[in-house]
């Protein structure tokens, strides 16, 4: 048996201390809390590492401080179009969903179409249907509305610019949320799920659903859930790459995240970060940009929460 480990993301980016009332610091580290509770339930009680990735995603798309299931950014028709995926490390099965409209909670949308399908990824009006042929849960449009967001959208449609959920005057941040962890059994899980970008137009995809883009998952490698520009992390293949370093050259799982998050990256001229755990129980959650909503846990360990660069 093994020690378990899990960790999550909330997005990254221009995060600072600064600009960051005490108030919706605590809120943030409050909810990151939360969310590690509710995987970590999993994993104490001999759960598998896919359920508590699915329970810590869930807790953070049922919080609308982040851009995912409730606190989801708008698109330019005002809408909120929701992406998730998921990967289970031991058999490398994964599902994803794209461009959801009122479905509650996405990440358990994908988990279904991994394991009640034969496909792994479905989009728009197909997955709606799927959705509705399995009773997942859906939610009217006021459900996902929020001022903050909704004011995020006026401000972007005044240049008819497409943003990567963030406040203009105040910060900029990448909202996807993730979680991956590794079970007692050694197995290890990766989940991400976002609104995407707000003012986002043609039906845009990100990296999240993209499996090896924005999620990935295998037990003899490691587990990744990115957040950041989708497009640099899509081009780049970044979770996938990751693995690949630890796979084919070696690479710990420490080196591989440097490599790709620091470098590769950041020439390519991507911003965002990554949450990791290897097969070892090792955790990594490196970034590029100011900030990133993040937490970890070890089995007999600390709890570890942090937004800045520290």
């Amino acid at each position: 048996m093994k020690n378990y480990a899990i960790a999550i993301h909330g997005g990254a980016g221009t995060i600072q201390k600064g600009s960051m009332s005490p108030e919706k610091e605590s809120a943030y580290r409050l909810a990151l809390q939360n969310a590690i509770d509710a995987g970590e339930l999993v994993l104490k009680s001999g759960g598998s590492a896919l359920n508590a990735v699915e329970m810590a995603i869930v807790a953070l798309e049922n919080n609308p401080l982040f851009n995912a299931g409730k606190g989801a950014v708008f698109t330019n028709q005002g809408k909120n179009e929701l992406d998730a995926s998921i990967m289970d490390g031991s058999n490398l099965m994964a599902g994803a969903v794209a461009g959801l409209i009122g479905i509650k909670n996405p990440i358990s949308l994908a988990k279904a179409v991994m394991l009640q399908s034969e496909h792994v990824m479905l989009a728009g009006n197909g997955a709606l249907d799927f959705a509705k042929q399995i009773n997942a849960p859906f939610e009217p449009e006021s459900y996902f509305y929020t001022d903050f967001r909704y004011d995020q959208l006026k401000e972007a449609q005044k240049t008819d610019s497409v943003q990567l959920d963030h406040n203009i005057k105040t910060e900029k941040k990448f909202g996807t949320v993730g979680a991956v962890a590794l079970d007692k059994n050694g197995n290890l899980a990766a989940g991400t799920s976002t609104g995407g970008m707000t003012n986002k137009k043609f039906g845009r995809i990100g990296d999240t659903p993209v499996i090896g883009a924005g999620t990935y998952a295998n037990n003899t490698t490691c587990g990744i859930s990115c957040t950041g520009h989708g497009e640099f992390f899509l081009r780049a293949v970044v979770a996938y790459d990751i693995s690949c370093l630890i796979e084919y050259k070696n690479f710990t799982l420490k080196e591989a995240c440097t490599k790709v998050v620091m470098d590769k990256l950041v020439k390519l001229g991507g911003e965002g970060g990554l949450i990791a755990i290897d097969q070892h129980g090792n955790i990594e959650l490196p970034f590029n940009s100011e900030g990133m909503y993040r937490a970890s846990k070890k089995e007999n360990a600390e709890m570890f929460i942090g937004i800045y660069r520290d």
